[in-house]
């Protein structure tokens, strides 16, 4: 009997790996050379390659939309919720966070559970609910030339269908009970949106104009000044905010200082028992196309500038601009034989021992330190006398003599002699940052080099701020110090950060550059005061510039009050619409923050006296009401 043959097994087709080395192998020839020609091949490759290009371009744009579509949900949390979500939150953050505002318990660990079992008739609801989701198809449609890195994307920015298909009166199976706007209405319904009573006090100061001094330190209008005070008195106002120009008081002769008519205004505003908060103003104003007023720095130390022009902030290209004295000069004697710090501190001294009086009294209650351009602790780098217009990223100004010593001395001591240089490839004022090689996404602002020389650039910028306060100190003992903190939003959403990077502020999405600024300024126990924003910025839809001023503040008010230090605010000359201030008041005084945390004092300024009609907010004396928390009924007008 002749045995049956064996059926063979069949091979099993090569999977993952070993398919593109058999399919490899397959289009070579027996001689070893490919089966095609070789330019077919060069050409398929170089397609190929245009191709991946454009894939990785793709999934960088719903990266960029999932990133944007995140950062509105998070600020929608945390500005209408008050949810204390951290700077940096993730979807675990968020959805910790709603469960323990609807009374859920969740662990460190993501154990989460009910202390007591929800109502019966929720029960049956929620298994109702749950039967009919099973029973419809899925709501989320994947196009399959999407990339598995952006289905996250695809996930958020879809809008659920099922709503549509299946209408429903129930709130819980409609789809705008997913959007966070829905969330946080429904937490806070029984809440009146407008009622601040048994909030906590927040004073209000109003600045004065800038021209209520002029240029030969003389009260311009005392009847006009009088007039102004008496109806910010009527406004129940705590105090005024004056701006004392170094420009105006010392302005033809080293160390003379000319007082009188700043005098003659603390004497009017002591007749109406108002606080007042003085600012060192040692920065040039009313170089632009807007302003009506121009105070220049004193005029001996522009002559010192024509001698000897690196006194003066420069960027790349030599240009010089005369808003405030680089600190690269702060330990330099360059000014007739003085440092830089050394002519800020004569001036505050000046000022104390001038108004002695005043001090003693408790009439000037607090002092305002201004550390660089506009009174901001910041480097010049978008200044409209250099052409710069917003969005743009703005300049390095670090290319006097004196600050690029220091960088000399800084790469020398890093042992990379070739980094004592600025960034050759960072743009101009108006570029955007994905149109230069150094803020670009992956560019070189996060190489080892990049990371040097801007860790080396915010340090300059910190350090002048330590040296000056440390005399401010020494010259106002037992006085409130106030440091100013510029609100960089734009390109907030990108991952560089380009425009914090030129003022100083090494914020990309990879560090946190505000916690070591308030660790400085902690050291000298100041008040931070910080701008605060409506919603006249931009529309978000239509945002270019990627910006995001709710997100900034939040990073930077949590990082000021972490620190233990106080928070101050100060609105924008903009004008506000009626959701803009309230949007401020609850800035200022959070209604369901657990720590009761809200500013010291708000700082109210305009472009114009209060008593020609213009102003920045539709109703003052409501707003006033709400920050001091009266028992206030009403509503602000339209």
């Amino acid at each position: 009997m002749e045995s049956q043959p064996q059926p063979q097994p069949q091979p099993r087709r090569p999977r993952g790996f070993a398919a593109t080395a058999a399919a490899a192998a397959a289009s070579v020839s027996p001689t070893g050379t490919p089966s095609g020609s070789a330019g077919a091949s060069t050409a398929s490759s170089g397609k190929g390659k245009r191709e991946r290009e454009k894939e990785k371009e793709r999934t960088k744009l719903r990266e960029r939309h999932r990133r944007a579509i995140t950062s509105r949900m998070l600020a929608g949390l945390r500005q209408y919720g008050n949810f204390p979500l951290p700077a940096r939150a993730d979807m675990n953050d968020v959805l910790a966070a709603l469960a323990r505002e609807a009374g859920w318990t969740v662990e460190p660990d993501g154990t989460t559970y009910r202390h007591s079992p929800p109502p019966q008739h929720q029960q049956h609801l929620n298994c109702s609910v749950k039967a009919t989701l099973d029973c419809q198809q899925p709501v989320v449609r994947i196009d399959d030339s999407l990339s598995p890195a952006s289905l996250d994307s695809v996930v958020i920015a879809e809008r659920d269908t099922r709503s549509e298909k299946y209408p429903s009166t129930s709130p819980i199976n409609s789809v705008e009970c997913l959007e966070a706007d829905q969330l946080i209405q429904d937490v806070h319904s029984t809440e009146h949106d407008n009622d601040f009573t048994g909030t906590q006090y927040v004073p209000v100061y109003v600045k004065l104009s800038t021209g209520v001094i002029n240029n030969f330190c003389q009260l311009a209008d005392p009847d006009g000044v009088r007039q102004e005070l008496s109806h910010m008195n009527s406004l129940n106002v705590d105090g005024v905010i004056v701006d004392c120009w170094w420009g105006i008081v010392e302005c033809w002769n080293p160390q003379k200082y000319v007082w009188s008519g700043y005098r003659e205004l603390f004497n009017y505003i002591r007749e109406f028992k108002m606080k007042i908060q003085v600012v060192m103003a040692f920065h040039e104003y009313g170089r632009t196309d807007s302003a009506d007023v121009l105070i220049s720095l004193p005029n001996w130390i522009l002559e010192i500038g024509k001698e000897n022009q690196d006194i003066f902030f420069t960027d790349r290209e030599g240009r010089r601009t005369t808003e405030f004295l680089s600190w690269g000069i702060d330990k330099e004697r360059v000014l007739n034989g003085r440092t830089g710090v050394e002519v800020y501190f004569d001036f505050m001294r000046s000022f104390r021992t001038e108004f002695d009086d005043l001090f003693a009294e408790g009439l000037i209650s607090a002092v305002e330190i201004g550390l660089g351009p506009s009174g901001e602790l910041r480097y010049p780098s978008f200044s409209e006398r250099m052409g710069w217009r917003y969005p743009g990223i703005g300049e390095f100004q670090c290319y006097d003599k004196y600050l690029q010593q220091h960088l000399q001395r800084a790469a020398k001591l890093r042992g990379h002699s070739f980094w004592a240089r600025g960034p050759d490839n960072a743009g101009h004022y108006n570029s955007r940052p994905h149109e230069t090689g150094f803020f670009c996404e992956r560019g070189d602002y996060d190489s080892y080099y990049g990371r040097f020389f801007l860790h080396w650039y915010a340090q300059a910028l910190m350090d002048h701020a330590d040296n000056v306060l440390s005399l401010a100190n020494l010259a106002f003992e037992e006085t409130k110090i106030i440091v100013k903190i510029p609100a960089v939003y734009w390109w907030y959403k990108t991952s560089s950060h380009a425009a914090e990077l030129t003022a100083g502020y090494y914020n990309p999405t990879n560090q946190d550059g505000y916690s070591p600024v308030f660790e400085v300024l902690k050291k000298h126990s100041v008040t931070v005061k910080f701008v605060c924003y409506g919603l006249q910025i931009c529309s978000y839809e239509n945002d270019e510039a990627f910006a995001d001023p709710e997100g900034l503040s939040w990073q930077v008010l949590n990082s000021v009050w972490d620190r233990g230090l106080k928070v101050a605010g100060e609105n924008t000359l903009s004008c506000y619409d009626k959701e803009g201030c309230l949007r401020i008041i609850e800035t200022a005084k959070p209604r369901n923050d657990p720590d009761r945390r809200h500013f010291s004092f708000f700082v109210y300024q305009q472009p114009s006296p209060l008593v020609q009609g213009v102003i920045c907010l539709p109703d003052l004396d409501y707003f006033i009401k709400c920050m001091h928390a009266g028992d206030i009924t009403g509503d602000l007008v339209p």
